[in-house]
């Protein structure tokens, strides 16, 4: 195992983001599914540079990314998009493309529960297909029902990924099974082999230590099962507008070259734009909690 990190929850410059991770011993990112903001000719000198690795990648399904979508085009378009960032992995020499296959923060269904399963099955067997040509490894995540209808616990990923392909793994998320799990280990144990990515982030969306979660056993669980893939680390630190607020400089207050879109996918996930000091310190505590652990 070794310890990665997306670069979603923080929009800067990517030298910054991998001089970063290089300081506190990570060993790989596992990059944005953002196809059109990187050159990867450029990104493979920069990893290079900070002695990095391309993990992988995952989908940012948001706005109108949906392979559960009732329109037939706008599924369409969303294969389109996930082979891209297959494409991209390839090109980084990465690993992984981690799929999210429904809208972020959609709950409420186009379809019905056979639609919804058909519509997905097919998508995502047209991305197997253009993943196994590219040597890039597939798995799906589920996330709390909070954020999608669709895939939740670990066991309805397995089953997605078996009605996709044998090769198909899953990625299974620290804080989505703390809500969403009847047993937590068992669910890591059920995964076993299939267990492709493994996301960080406590029980509070904070860094890992900084909640109630047991990292030595969850590590330990881990090791049992013979894991050796990243610990992909995605904490979402939600912002406190109360006088109790721990954190008073974690919001940025510069200007920040970042989409709309983007934008308020972090917003709708309960944060909001992170000041580097405050950003920087919850990167280095998930490496001070889990590097002693693996």
């Amino acid at each position: 195992m070794h310890m990665s990190m997306h670069n979603w929850m923080r929009s800067e410059p990517l030298d910054l983001t991998l001089a970063r991770l290089a300081r506190y011993g990570y060993e790989s990112i596992e990059i944005k599914g953002e196809p059109d903001q990187y050159d990867t000719k450029v990104v493979r000198g920069q990893l290079d540079h900070y002695g990095l690795k391309c993990w992988g990648a995952i989908t940012l399904t948001l706005g109108e990314r949906n392979l559960c979508a009732s329109d037939e085009a706008q599924r369409a378009a969303t294969v389109q998009y996930m082979k891209d960032c297959v494409t991209m992995v390839k090109e980084l020499n990465g690993d992984v493309i981690t799929i999210v296959p429904s809208t972020v923060g959609k709950i409420v269904p186009d379809g019905t529960p056979e639609e919804d399963w058909q519509w997905s099955v097919d998508g995502l067997k047209e991305i197997h297909e253009h993943a196994t040509t590219a040597g890039v490894k597939m798995c799906i995540e589920g996330l709390n029902r909070f954020e999608t209808y669709f895939i939740n616990r670990g066991d309805q990923a397995l089953a997605l990924a078996d009605a996709v392909a044998p090769d198909v793994g899953v990625c299974l998320d620290a804080f989505h099974m703390n809500i969403e799990e009847i047993d937590f280990y068992q669910a890591i144990r059920d995964a076993g082999d299939r267990l492709t990515d493994f996301h960080l982030a406590d029980n509070n969306r904070m860094a890992a230590g900084m909640g109630a979660l047991d990292w030595p056993k969850i590590i330990g669980t881990l090791q049992d099962i013979g894991y050796e893939g990243a610990l992909t680390v995605e904490f979402v630190a939600p912002i406190d507008r109360t006088p109790a607020n721990q954190f008073p400089d974690a919001i940025e207050t510069n200007p920040v070259d970042i989409s709309p879109e983007e934008l308020q996918f972090i917003i709708d996930h309960g944060s909001s734009l992170l000041s580097e000091g405050f950003y920087d310190m919850l990167v280095e505590k998930c490496a001070t909690t889990i590097l002693p652990l693996i």
